[in-house]
């Protein structure tokens, strides 16, 4: 049985899931009821478990939507504080299955389930299944999902190739428009990344600002390049140089997740996958009339996901909620839609992928990871000494690879075309031969699957610099980033922001010393006798900011 766990409160949260877990559900999560709502619809689940006070959409709404707008019948328990008649009615009205008060004992919880799952099997729609082919015998609907699968993979390969062609032309014109940008606006540039990434990527404007910070404060620690003086070394000679960003990496994210998922593993029951059918990966083609169908409203999608992957923090499950939104409105079989035809998925598919390329334009342009996948390239950038920025589309200087001189433009434009091959094999892969992945990967023993992940990062992290102590950072780290991730702290943001700081600190520096109005430098429109643009980088860090403390008050606000 598959339950999806809608729920802000992330204690709550871990507490449900783990128990669920224990008790052999698969569990899925989301902590807002954008991202909730789009699983619902693009995911088939057994039972819903729906918190009322959500970021962004309120359960009320999202199971209104579900109900009249997706017309999904998933049972539905929902979840408050608030314990009024006309709150329980106002849930039961808009289509909840059940009920339940916090604080609740999770073995009630597990009770309720229990009951509405024994009352949907017994009395609900009747099904054949046959494979993948299922047929409705009281809507007399037949779906497959192996068609879902493949106009999924064909619509994403659209969503990638648009997103990168504007990758490639956007990128390379703001390129163009940044390259007369002086110290003061690289730093003002920084400072609205730092805030409104800190503020954006968290699900607390605190808790983000904090990542940041700490992220600021680790990237100082080495030698000062100017004064020479080694900041926060603490007397050990290996960070005089500074913290590796690789080893960093590597223990943030690779090391914690092999930790949390030994944990995970410990408490879920294992399931044998070895008597699973593997399907036939040539049946069930998305057809060339479905395909022609569905081009214009890939083409719209894929706007809208280009558009939001270029404001960082926004993600992909927001232009997946944009999308899917925006063209079941337009549409003429829109009570359809949820049911598996290919409309409803080839839009939410190809704005997801379009997401990718354009999230790389501040990268490339800027220096500025919008993302965490971002942070990772640049650190891949730096190990082969290119500085992210607005020079990395210049002819010089040239960097020595593969044993021979090469311009930075051309190795950026021949990762664009290694992008493009990329896109084009996955498509090929996936469409024909997903199904079988997907059923091997399953099959997997994560007995032996962990432990290798966890020796390959250990030796990564030592080939690095061929340093013991990166070893021994990358586990620190591996730790650090266990507990950021378990209290709630942005790892994302910390990444980032050690990325940034460097590069922001020498353009503090740069700024004070060809300033004569010290840090009034920032908000002058005039700098050297030309137009700045450094106050309107600040104003939109400030108005973002304060847009989502005012988001985070109303949504306290209502709860309380």
């Amino acid at each position: 049985m598959r339950i999806l766990v809608i729920e802000d409160n992330r204690d709550i949260l871990a507490n449900v899931m783990d128990y669920l877990q224990l008790k052999g559900y698969t569990v899925d999560c989301a902590q807002d009821g954008v991202s909730g709502l789009h699983l619902a619809v693009s995911e088939h689940y057994d039972l819903i478990v729906l918190d009322i006070m959500l970021p962004g959409m309120d359960g009320y709404q999202l199971c209104q939507r579900l109900r009249d707008d997706a017309g999904r019948d998933t049972p539905i328990i929902m979840l408050t504080a608030r314990d009024a008649l006309d709150d329980r009615l106002k849930g039961l009205k808009v289509g909840a299955d059940d009920y339940l008060l916090k604080p609740f004992a999770l073995s009630e919880l597990v009770a309720r389930i229990e009951a509405i799952l024994r009352r949907s099997s017994g009395s609900g729609r009747h099904r054949l299944q046959v494979g993948d082919l299922s047929y409705d015998l009281d809507t007399l609907q037949v779906n497959r999902a192996g068609k879902a699968l493949k106009t999924a993979t064909v619509a994403s390969a659209y969503g990638d190739y648009f997103g990168e062609i504007i990758l490639i032309f956007g990128a390379v014109w703001i390129a163009a428009f940044t390259r007369q940008f002086g110290p003061p606006e690289n730093f003002a540039i920084y400072l609205m990344a730092f805030v409104v990434i800190g503020s954006v990527v968290s699900d607390s404007i605190i808790k983000g600002i904090i990542s940041t910070l700490f992220g600021a404060v680790i990237a100082l620690i080495g030698e000062d390049t100017i004064t020479g003086q080694f900041k926060m070394t603490m007397g050990i000679d290996e960070l005089e140089s500074g913290m590796a960003l690789v080893p960093l990496l590597i223990g943030v994210f690779v090391i914690s997740e092999v930790i949390i998922q030994a944990e995970k593993a410990a408490k879920v029951k294992m399931i044998d996958f070895a008597g699973d059918k593997i399907d036939d990966p040539t049946a069930h083609y998305f057809t060339w009339a479905e395909f022609k169908r569905c081009i214009p409203l890939m083409f719209r999608s894929s706007i809208y996901g280009s558009l939001i992957g270029m404001m960082p923090g926004l993600g992909s499950s927001v232009a997946c909620f944009v999308a899917y939104g925006e063209e079941k409105r337009k549409a003429k079989n829109k009570d359809k839609w949820g049911t598996g035809v290919v409309e409803g998925i080839a839009a939410p598919e190809s704005a997801n992928n379009a997401v990718s390329g354009p999230s790389m334009i501040p990268l490339l342009t800027l220096g500025i990871p919008g993302s965490t996948i971002a942070a990772v390239l640049i650190g891949m950038f730096l190990v082969n000494g290119l500085q992210p920025g607005p020079s990395i589309f210049a002819e010089d200087p040239p960097l020595f690879m593969g044993g021979q001189l090469i311009s930075p433009r051309e190795f950026i434009f021949g990762i664009f075309a290694a992008g493009l091959i990329g896109i084009a094999c996955y498509a090929l892969i996936g469409y024909f031969a997903a199904p079988f992945i997907g059923r091997m990967i399953a099959i997997l023993p994560t007995q032996y699957l962990y432990p290798f992940i966890f020796m390959t990062a250990v030796a990564a992290s030592y080939s690095s610099r061929a340093s013991i102590w990166d070893v021994g950072f990358a586990l620190l780290f591996g730790v650090i980033g266990y507990a950021m991730r378990r209290t709630n702290f942005s790892a994302a943001a910390f990444i980032i922001a050690f990325v940034l700081t460097s590069s922001m600190e020498e353009a503090f520096r740069q700024s004070m010393i060809i300033s004569d109005s010290g840090v009034l430098v920032f908000m002058s429109f005039e700098y050297q006798g030309k137009f700045s643009y450094a106050p309107i980088f600040l104003i939109i860090g400030a108005a973002v900011v304060g847009m989502r403390s005012w988001s985070t008050y109303r949504a306290r606000k209502a709860k309380a």
